[in-house]
């Protein structure tokens, strides 16, 4: 499908298919402030899978710059970043844990359960769906669609999985408006599409592929190969 308006690419690279779990609330959350900036809401979203894992750790509190430390970045940044959200620290204590998983949960996420489809049931698109079983927020794969019949009708991690035929139906029914597509290059285009034909506003790309979207299409481009060659750049000249 030709679009008039240029390929819409916001990240050209965000973070490799590990880094996932929490690069996703970035691409996907709806801010409630449209001022907030991309790189705010990623760091947001780091900042709240760290306090996960410290809380895993058994710890009620962290402060600024030790949550600055394992997101690598200064101490006054996590400080403006979580005023976003209207959460300020204790000088004394630091963050309450808890409390800061909520508040920034509360700016990142829907009210509701955000459902996001999934385009591609390979092994890419298996990885993601286990990444996301349990993860804890309201955003959740709650349809994924299968190209190549394989895995129609299956279940995988807590999602079951449909033939393609079913998607406009699907996602319209349950109003779907974020869709992952994780198919062939050569695929990538029709499965973009097919999302935008039936109201999805926001697509995280994770083929190499450049898709072609509507101006009012917010698109994130994950490009695992790009991320190997630029590691492998700095490896070289590290040598």
């Amino acid at each position: 499908m030709e679009y008039s308006s240029p390929v819409k690419v916001r990240s050209p690279f965000v973070q490799s298919l590990y880094s996932l779990r929490h690069a996703n609330s970035r691409k996907i959350a709806k801010s409630k402030d449209p001022d907030v900036s991309e790189k705010t809401i990623g760091r947001l979203s780091q900042y709240r899978r760290i306090l996960k894992e410290l809380l895993d750790q058994s710890l009620g509190n962290v402060y600024s710059h030790e949550l600055a430390r394992r997101a690598g970045v200064s101490a006054a940044q996590v400080r403006r970043d979580l005023m976003v959200v209207g959460y300020s620290g204790n000088p004394h204590s630091g963050y309450e844990i808890v409390a800061l998983i909520k508040s920034i949960s509360n700016f990142l996420d829907d009210s509701q359960v955000q459902r996001v489809a999934l385009i591609g049931v390979g092994s890419l698109g298996r990885a993601i769906l286990s990444q996301f079983a349990g993860n804890g927020t309201r955003l959740q794969i709650t349809a994924a669609f299968d190209t190549s019949g394989n895995a129609s009708s299956s279940v995988v991690t807590g999602c079951r999985c449909r033939p393609i035929e079913e998607l406009e139906q699907v996602v319209q029914g349950e109003g779907i408006k974020v869709g992952l597509i994780a198919v062939s290059s050569t695929e990538a285009q029709a499965a973009a599409d097919r999302l935008i034909e039936v109201g999805v506003l926001s697509i995280v790309n994770l083929t190499p592929a450049s898709i072609q979207v509507p101006d009012y299409v917010h698109v994130e481009n994950l490009d695992i190969t790009m991320s190997v060659e630029r590691a492998a750049f700095y490896a070289r000249q590290r040598d």
